[in-house]
Formats: C-alpha cells, sequence, structure tokens
C-alpha cells in the first residue's frame, strides 16, 4: 500500500505517521527538501503545478492524497493522473473557491450568511448596501489563516480593502454575530462507509487557530453538523477527511468554508479519539474499514504559533501530548501542537490553563474564563 501525498507538511507528515502502522509507506511531492515530511517519507522534489513532477510521484504509489487543498487542477490532470486522486478533484476544486463552496452549500439546502461575488469596485459598494455592514471582504481562492481578507466596518474603508486584496476576484460575506465557531470533520471510504467524529469548538486569534476543545456543542447542532456534512460528501461521493467549519448562531449552524483534506481542528483526535482523523484518511482513501470516532475522553488541543515553548516546561504538565513539527521559527508560523486528554472538565481545567499560559502567552491579558471556557 504505497501512498502519494502532495505536500508534506505538518498535515502530511501526521498522515504518514498515523499510517504507517497499517502498513502503509509515503512518498511526498514538495518543493523543499527540509519539510516536516521529510522526516518520515522520501520527497519528490518539485511544485505543485508541474505536471511531470506530479506524474512522478504517482509513477511510485498506488494513490494519490493531499496535505493542502491549493494544488492546482490543471496540473493534476495535464499529469494524466486524476483517477488515482482521492479526494477527487472536483471536491479539490471547490474547496480552492469560496464562491464554488457557497453555490455547493446553497445547492445542497446547508444555510450560509449573504454573500455576493465581486470583481469590480462599484460591485463591492453596491453588495455593502444589499448586506450591510459590518461585511468581511475575502479574496475567492488561496486566504488561509486569516490572510487574504479585510474587515470592512465603515463604508470608506470599503475600496482601500478592495485594492489591498487585488481589487477583483473576490466574495464579500456580511458578518455574522456568531456565538461560537465549530467544526465537524467525516470521513467516508470509497465503498461509500462513512462516520463522523463529534464537534469540537475553536478559538481563533488574528485569524490563526489557536484552541480547539471537543467534543462540545448539544447533540441538536452536532446531528444538524453531521448531516450537512454528509450531504456534501455524499455529493462529491467524497472519500477521504472533510472538515467543515460552522458558526453557531441563534441555534442554528450556517457554513464558512471545507477543508477538503485533515484539518488543524482535529489534531486532538490524536489521543483524544480511539481513531485519529489521520488514520482514518488513510484508511479512507486505501478503502479499508474506517475506525471508531468516538471520544475517548475530553480534549484540549493547542497550537504553538511563532516560537515554540519550552520543551521541559511544556512535558512537566500532566498528561501533555507534544507534537512539534520541526519548523524554524517564524511570526506566525505553525510549529507544533500539544494536546490534553482528561476523564472530565473538572480534571482538564488546570492543566489547560497552565498549557494556555505557555502556548498563548498574550491571552494572559484576557481573563481566564474568556480564554479556557469555550
Amino acid at each position: 500500500m504505497r501512498v502519494g501525498i502532495l505536500g508534506a507538511g505538518q498535515l502530511g507528515r501526521m498522515l504518514a505517521l498515523g499510517g504507517y502502522p497499517l502498513g502503509a509507506r509515503f512518498t511526498f511531492l514538495d518543493g523543499k527538501a527540509d519539510a516536516p515530511g521529510a522526516q518520515v517519507g522520501k520527497i519528490v522534489l518539485g511544485g505543485f503545478d508541474e505536471p511531470e513532477k506530479i506524474a512522478e510521484l504517482a509513477r511510485r504509489v498506488d494513490v494519490l492524497t493531499f496535505d493542502v487543498e491549493n494544488v492546482p487542477a490543471r496540473a493534476v490532470r495535464e499529469a494524466g493522473v486524476e483517477a488515482l486522486c482521492r479526494p477527487n478533484l472536483a471536491a479539490l476544486e471547490t474547496g480552492q473557491d469560496r464562491v464554488a463552496e457557497k453555490q455547493s452549500f446553497e445547492a445542497l439546502g446547508i444555510p450560509v450568511a449573504p454573500w455576493r461575488a465581486i470583481e469590480t469596485a462599484d460591485e463591492l459598494l453596491a453588495a455593502l448596501d444589499e448586506l450591510g455592514l459590518p461585511a468581511v471582504l475575502k479574496r475567492r481562492r488561496l486566504g488561509y489563516d486569516g490572510r487574504g481578507q479585510r474587515f470592512i466596518r465603515r463604508r470608506e474603508e470599503a475600496l482601500e480593502a478592495f485594492g489591498e486584496l487585488g481589487g477583483g476576484d473576490l466574495i464579500l460575506e456580511a458578518f455574522v454575530e456568531f456565538e461560537r465557531e465549530v467544526s465537524m470533520l467525516g470521513v467516508r471510504a470509497a465503498s461509500g462507509e462513512t462516520r463522523f467524529y463529534p464537534l469540537s469548538e475553536n478559538r481563533h486569534d488574528n485569524g490563526i487557530l489557536r484552541l480547539s476543545r471537543a467534543p462540545s456543542a448539544p447533540e441538536e447542532l452536532a446531528a444538524s453538523a453531521r448531516e450537512h456534512v454528509g450531504r456534501l460528501m455524499e455529493h462529491f461521493d467524497y472519500v477521504g477527511v472533510l472538515a467543515v467549519e460552522f458558526f453557531v448562531c441563534g441555534g442554528q449552524l450556517y457554513a464558512n468554508e471545507t477543508a477538503p483534506r485533515v484539518h488543524n481542528s482535529g489534531h486532538w483526535t490524536i489521543e483524544g479519539a480511539v481513531t485519529s482523523q489521520f488514520e482514518n484518511h488513510i484508511r479512507a482513501v486505501l478503502d479499508l474499514p474506517l475506525g471508531d470516532t468516538g471520544c475517548v475522553g475530553v480534549s484540549a488541543m493547542a497550537n504553538l504559533i511563532g516560537e515554540m515553548p519550552s520543551t521541559p516546561a511544556l512535558l512537566a504538565i500532566p498528561g501533555l501530548h507534544l507534537h512539534d513539527y520541526g519548523k524554524s521559527s517564524r511570526p506566525g508560523r505553525k510549529l507544533g501542537h500539544a494536546t490534553l486528554v482528561a476523564p472530565d472538565e473538572e480534571a482538564l481545567a488546570k492543566p489547560l490553563a497552565s498549557l494556555l499560559a505557555l502556548a498563548w502567552p498574550a491571552a494572559q491579558a484576557r481573563t481566564s474564563a474568556e480564554i479556557v471556557e469555550c
């Protein structure tokens, strides 16, 4: 069982670590010889836009999957390996384009905030009149971790935001006064077997995920999320893990965006679920029976961003599981994550406060309840 992964970042690395116990073997395509995936597999050096490099990877493996969604579908088609890709290119292309994503949600009856596609400044001003303020202007493609978007509070900010984002190929979304953000991860095998993880609740800072906790939210919300994600997977004949982020507003879910791959908000599943999202993704793309997605306790996962905290200090926290991706420090860069699993919320509270004091020191300026009580 030979798996090729386009992208050798931390997600690819964790996919390999999740798949090795199943007997799978891994080769990556990446532009960097020292990417995290190089720690656990061979790398074909090349760009995602180079069909000949994609074809070279495909010759070495039995199936292709992704650790990023921004692989150009055109390059995959030119490589002649579309049939090997799991998930398929239709799902990948939809996840790359916020407009196509919104159209898919609406076609399947999944609620979304009001939105408009924007190509010109006049269209932007007209859309602001329709949707009102505040609103969020985003690039249709390549936005990630808060990049490629601007929050518009006043009409006079609109044209500046339009120019900063490239002056076209944009989407304007009405701002949702949400109570919290949650994400649902589903996994579907080629056989059609489907499973879902419990909802996780997510906290962001400057557009970057800082903290995920699971399980989260009442059962009626989880059931609604499972229905929405299941409908998407069925629609795309999806194979692998699919993540969908939702806003919770007035007891209803509004879909924000999809990720056609394993997802940062599901990292807690490595220690906190019977079968991790990474192992289940590999099971799915190899058409193996899927594993149990149930929780083994209550979990919290904190991203380690910009600069790694002291390893001894982290490991001194009882029950902490550390994942260091082996990356060099850089502002805003995800360098690792740490997970805590406990039998209940009371047992989780003290070690989580200790973890956040190390992983998110800026949060200490706010109240501990604001950060810890997701």
